[in-house]
């Protein structure tokens, strides 16, 4: 009798991104949907601006949360470099959904190091399915720049066999009632522009 192997989503950004919290939806939608799940997290040295992984496993059986090279179906990223540091979690078919933003490192502001000019010429290289939207243009629209994070969950979320009302579900039980609305909107603003980024 043949395995399904789970499926394996890896989130990339820098603290204070809300990194940890879309990965939090996408393990409710999939636990929403009747999947065994598992989480992993890894934080950079600083709290705020410094690297942040997130690694989400779903299936019928999990056994770890981690995310072997080359296996996740999805990577998507709040900041470009971020995506390109870590693109050797995606498989080759693998989708990766990338925001516009930039995120400057402390070696950059302190004249250590250059931010590349070329990096959405770099991102098209390095990924064969790439949707490569402005995260943050997005959520202001919505209503909130704070929701850019769900902009993208909502553009990952068509890589994915997670049906759209677990995402919904998902999405209203891990935020404040208060902010519900925007959130959903959010989600919905970067699920309907995945077609057209993907294309562009």
């Amino acid at each position: 009798m043949s395995r399904v192997a789970p499926v394996s989503v890896v989130l990339a950004g820098v603290g204070g991104q809300g990194i940890v919290l879309a990965s939090t939806i996408v393990a409710r939608a999939a636990i929403l949907a009747g999947f065994q799940v598992k989480t992993n997290e890894v934080h950079g040295m600083a709290q705020r601006g410094g690297s942040v992984i997130a690694q989400v496993r779903y299936g019928p059986e999990v056994h770890s949360p981690l995310v072997s090279e080359g296996t996740a179906c999805v990577l998507a990223s709040l900041e470009q470099i971020e995506a390109l540091r870590n693109a050797n979690y995606l498989a080759p078919e693998g989708l990766a959904v990338v925001s516009r933003q930039r995120a400057l490192p402390a070696t950059v502001s302190a004249g250590r190091a250059v931010y590349p000019a070329d990096v959405e010429a770099r991102l098209r290289r390095t990924f064969n399915r790439l949707i490569y939207l402005d995260a943050e243009g997005m959520a202001v629209r919505c209503g909130s720049v704070r929701v850019a994070n769900v902009v993208v969950l909502g553009a990952l979320s068509t890589g994915l066999d997670l049906p759209a009302d677990t995402w919904h579900a998902a999405v209203s039980s891990c935020v404040p009632e208060k902010y519900r609305e925007l959130n959903i909107r959010a989600f919905q603003a970067g699920r309907e522009g995945a077609t057209s980024a993907a294309s562009s």
